[in-house]
């Protein structure tokens, strides 16, 4: 591979993680051309709830690397890069049934574990800390350090810094090899001649990379509220009921399941989601799966009955079949990285994906270890199928 000073790399799509990749490419002296069929933060980067969380996680190699990244937004907000844009804030576990409670213990055990602070807390205390809670509500669990900030300020302002050009409405239609070399990508009846390619493309890496068994387009429908506040967020904490641990965990497989959380927003108002509707690559939403969402809040926080919903709308996140992102070199085609399949975890993930595939890129390893997320899995698999 060429030095870094010298290597042009190509990077599809302008999401938070390729925005990362980008900057930290950028940074290391590599030229740099950004693509995307539409442009910046137009995916699931602009239509996500924001919550750098690690007590959302999974058990395994998903919490350990959200530990990673929720510490890699830490460490640029101190840098500055991130100034004024992540925010320390506490995720509180919430269980409203005996089943629920003992969902809730269990991720608590498995977030302590994997070395997360995690502190009981009374539904007497927790009143203290969110007057009108719901009366269902019957135990929960505080994460003290976990954080928040918008996918789309974020991927913003890793685009301005780095000051890479962007090429919008130009969709890349094929990764072109020559002679079994990388030659670069095509767009339309263009070939733009690159060193190293970035996949990170979102729902759109499947027909790229020929990953259409691979990855599955799965929509969130989603509230925002007026404001409660005009200073800061309205409560002390982003609430997130058992449902949600329940398919993050996957224990619930249904398209009508509502994975419950309600996020104060810095701006006053609220975002409360959502559905987990697999197969489902559309923006519409519909008054059955927003009421739905909305009862289910209401049981949660009363007090929400008196803000007005401004607006619904819906996103689409990638997700693996295996449920784990895929972040790796291409098992078959030298030169280009892959770094996709975040599903809800992108906006956690995406500035360590990120710069992690900027390493990979550079012929440089990762500051953690990824092999768990490697594309190389799949094709083992199908080897062995």
């Amino acid at each position: 591979m060429a030095s870094s000073s010298s290597i042009h790399v190509a990077v599809v799509g302008t999401g938070i993680v390729g925005a990362a990749a980008a900057h930290f490419l950028a940074a290391a002296g590599a030229r740099v051309t950004l693509l995307d069929a539409s442009g910046p933060a137009a995916g699931a980067t602009g239509a996500s709830d924001g919550a750098v969380s690690v007590a959302s996680k999974r058990p395994g190699p998903m919490m350990d690397l959200a530990r990673h990244a929720r510490a890699f937004y830490a460490r640029c907000e101190r840098d500055g890069l991130f100034r004024g844009l992540f925010h320390r804030r506490s995720t509180f576990l919430v269980a409203r049934t005996a089943i629920e409670a003992e969902l809730v213990a269990q991720h608590g055990a498995d977030l302590a574990a994997a070395g997360e602070r995690v502190v009981e807390i009374s539904r007497t205390a927790l009143l203290d800390r969110i007057p009108g809670l719901g009366a269902s509500v019957c135990a929960a669990l505080e994460i003290p350090d976990d954080g928040h900030a918008l996918g789309y300020e974020i991927t913003e302002r890793l685009l301005r810094t780095s000051r890479v050009g962007i090429r919008r409405n130009a969709p890349v239609s094929e990764i072109v090899m020559r002679a079994g070399r990388l030659a670069g990508v095509a767009i339309r009846d263009e070939l733009l001649a690159a060193d190293a390619v970035l996949v990170a493309a979102g729902i759109g890496s499947a027909a790229l990379l020929g990953l259409g068994e691979i990855l599955i387009p799965r929509k969130g429908q989603m509230v925002v509220t007026d404001r409660s506040s005009a200073a800061g967020p309205a409560i002390d904490g982003h609430l997130m009921a058992a449902s949600y641990l329940a398919a993050k965990r996957g224990i619930v497989r249904d398209n009508a399941h509502i994975g419950l959380v309600v996020d104060p927003l810095m701006t006053g108002q609220f975002l409360i989601g959502g559905s987990r509707e697999d197969h489902r690559s559309d923006h519409a939403t519909d008054a059955a799966t927003v009421a739905a969402i909305l009862r289910d809040a209401l049981d949660l926080y009363p007090p929400l009955s008196g803000r007005r919903v401004l607006r619904s709308f819906a996103g689409v996140r990638t997700a693996s079949r295996d449920g784990l992102p895929i972040v790796g070199l291409h098992p078959h085609r030298e030169g280009v990285v892959i770094a996709t399949g975040f599903e809800g975890d992108g906006i956690c993930l995406g500035p360590f994906m990120g710069a992690s595939a900027a390493r990979l890129l550079l012929g440089e390893k990762p500051e953690t270890d990824l092999s768990a997320l490697s594309p190389q899995r799949f094709a083992r698999v199908e080897a062995h199928a």
